[in-house]
């Protein structure tokens, strides 16, 4: 299997309608891969606060009508990232959406741990309520968005709902990068599944971006990572290597806790 992360620099000089060319050219290059994965909120900006009102979006909005156009000529599954979306009670939502190779809107999810503590995203948006998996031809994909990373839980009900591959769209900080690296590589280990995590590069909102997206194997090696500017990265990895590693080290059978409710 052959994934292209497409690791973008959102410019405070661009407009979103062309970002969103840009990125839709971007996707149709990557024909012959079978899944490319954008980043969180890469039409604003992850910390592009004041722009989530403005420029957020329906599920049938202006990006999901463009990416679905890019996947379908590409021919690719696409993980177009996230967008800031406006459900039809106007709360708005930070939403990943999943088109299937022919343009059709696969899955949505909506974050469920939003960043911000006392502002920001967090008080901004709503948060979801519903783990997401995708079924590919050759994995079963489990969907989370950037902070959602810091919360093994998650990953843990992906798991259990039999993901097998763990996409994670981000607009990660530099000034946490070191995280970035080592929760991917966590909840790859942990969870013996891949990991494919692909931020933002450059600096938006005055915040300079980590880069380094990340394709990370069951036993938590890396097997690529970019560097802090855009880039395209691409990584050709097996998807059945997750049930052998799961058979030669059978750790997740001797889970214990958080499968059933306690008695009493």
């Amino acid at each position: 299997m052959r994934a292209s992360l497409l690791q973008i620099d959102v410019k405070a000089a661009e407009s979103v309608d062309s970002r969103r060319r840009r990125v839709a050219a971007l996707v149709r290059e990557q024909a012959g891969v079978d899944l490319v994965v954008l980043p969180e909120l890469w039409t604003t900006g992850a910390f592009a606060y004041e722009s989530f009102a403005t420029e957020a979006e329906t599920l049938e909005g202006a990006t999901a009508e463009v990416m679905a156009k890019a996947a379908s000529d590409a021919g690719v599954w696409l993980h177009a990232g996230s967008v800031p979306e406006r459900a039809p009670d106007g709360t708005l939502y930070n939403t990943s959406l999943v088109f299937s190779p022919s343009g059709d809107l696969a899955a949505a999810y909506r974050k469920i741990h939003r960043f911000g503590f006392d502002k920001g995203e967090a008080v901004l948006m709503g948060a979801g309520d519903e783990l997401v998996t995708v079924r590919l031809p050759e994995t079963t994909v489990g969907v989370a968005t950037c902070y959602d990373l810091r919360f093994p839980e998650l990953f843990r009900g992906l798991v259990d709902a039999g993901a097998e591959t763990l996409v994670v769209p981000a607009g990660w900080p530099e000034r946490r990068r070191g995280h970035w690296t080592l929760l991917a590589r966590a909840r790859a280990v942990e969870n013996q599944a891949f990991v494919l995590a692909c931020g933002t590069a450059g600096t938006h909102a005055d915040v300079p971006q980590a880069g380094h997206s990340i394709v990370v194997d069951p036993w938590g090696e890396v097997l690529a990572e970019a560097g802090p500017d855009e880039e395209v990265l691409t990584v050709e990895f097996d998807p059945g290597r997750v049930a052998a590693t799961r058979d030669q080290f059978p750790v997740l059978k001797d889970r214990v806790l958080g499968l059933a409710a306690p008695r009493g």
